[in-house]
C-alpha cells in the first residue's frame, strides 16, 4: 500500500528532487507544497487534508515547527514530529534537553547581551565560536581567535534588528572534522566526516567541504541512539564533533541535507526515507 505525500518546503533542492524521483518505486506519490502558501488553521478546510503523510523539509527556522504543529493537530502523520522540529530549530533548547538526558554536548554560554558576551569571554578560553541560537547551514557562525577583535565582532550582533537574531551561543572551538549521521526512523543509515577544504574553517556540507565515509562503530551508534531517545523516531542529520574524550552532539537538523553523505557512502538515503514513510502511513 502506497500513499500521497506532501514535501512541505520553501524550495525544491537536490534532496527533494531525489525523494520525489525515488518515491514511485514504493508506490508513493510525492508532491512539493510551498511552505509559504498553506494558510493553515481552519479546521474545516485544511489544505493538507488530502495527503496521507507530510514530510516537513522547510529550511526556515520558524515555519517548520509551526506547520508541523498544525498538521499534527489535523491528525495527519507528520515527519518529523512538531516536538522534534521545535527542538532542532532552537540550538539552546536542543542542547539543554540532550544534556539533561546525559547526552554529551559541547560546553557553551548563552549570550543575549554585551554583558553576557564579556562574562563568557572571561569564563572560556580562546579560540571560541559565536553562533546564532536560531540558524543553520553554517550561516553567521564566527570564529574568534583574538580577544582584541572579539568586541568588534559582537558589534555586528548588536546591530541586528531583532532579539531573535541576537540570541547566540559562545562555545570552545573544537579542531578536527565533524561527523554527519543520517538517521531514518531509529536507524543510523549512513555517516560521513566533513573536512574543511582549507579556505573556510567551518565543517559543513552546505559550504562544499570534503566528505569521507565513517564506520558505524559502537560509540557512534550509542550516541545516535541517545539522541533519538530524546527526539523520537524521525529523519535527522545528527552533527557530531570528535574530541579526545569522545563524540559530542553539536546540533541536529530536522530537514537534513544528505547529498554529501550519500555521495561519500553510496547509501541510497531516499529509498530509506520512502520505506520509513510507508511504515508511518501504515
Amino acid at each position: 500500500m502506497g500513499g500521497k505525500v506532501a514535501i512541505v518546503a520553501d524550495r525544491v533542492g537536490w534532496e527533494e528532487r531525489r525523494l520525489m524521483e525515488t518515491a514511485g518505486a514504493f508506490d508513493l506519490h510525492v508532491e512539493w507544497v510551498n511552505d509559504e502558501s498553506l494558510c493553515l488553521g481552519d479546521p474545516h478546510a485544511e489544505s493538507l487534508s488530502d495527503y496521507d503523510a507530510v514530510l516537513v523539509r522547510s529550511r526556515s527556522y520558524t515555519r517548520g515547527g509551526l506547520l508541523a504543529s498544525l498538521a499534527e493537530a489535523s491528525r495527519i502523520p507528520t515527519l518529523n514530529s512538531a516536538y522534534a522540529i521545535h527542538a532542532c530549530e532552537n540550538k539552546l533548547a536542543l542542547r539543554t534537553e540532550l544534556r539533561a538526558a546525559g547526552v554529551p554536548v559541547p560546553d557553551f554560554r548563552l549570550v543575549l547581551s554585551r554583558r553576557d558576551f564579556v562574562r563568557a569571554l572571561e569564563q572560556l578560553d580562546l579560540p571560541l565560536v559565536l553562533k546564532p541560537v536560531f540558524g543553520g547551514m553554517g550561516k553567521r557562525v564566527t570564529l574568534l581567535r583574538h580577544s582584541d577583535t572579539a568586541q568588534s565582532v559582537y558589534d555586528y550582533v548588536e546591530d541586528l534588528g531583532h532579539a531573535f537574531e541576537q540570541a547566540c551561543l559562545l562555545e570552545p572551538y573544537l579542531e578536527g572534522g565533524s561527523v554527519r549521521c543520517l538517521v531514518v526512523g531509529r536507524e543510523l543509515v549512513a555517516a560521513a566526516r566533513f573536512v574543511s577544504g582549507g579556505a573556510d574553517w567551518r565543517n559543513n556540507a552546505a559550504l562544499g567541504n570534503r566528505t569521507q565515509p565513517v564506520e558505524q562503530e559502537p560509540e557512534l551508534l550509542k550516541i545516535v541512539d541517545s539522541v533519538v531517545d530524546v527526539l523520537g523516531a524521525g529523519i535527522y542529520g545528527v552533527d557530531l564533533f570528535e574530541t579526545p574524550s569522545g563524540y559530542v552532539v553539536n546540533e541536529v537538523n530536522h530537514a537534513p541535507a544528505f547529498r554529501g553523505v550519500a555521495s561519500a557512502t553510496g547509501v541510497d538515503i531516499p529509498s530509506a526515507v520512502s520505506r520509513h514513510v510507508l511504515e508511518v502511513i501504515g
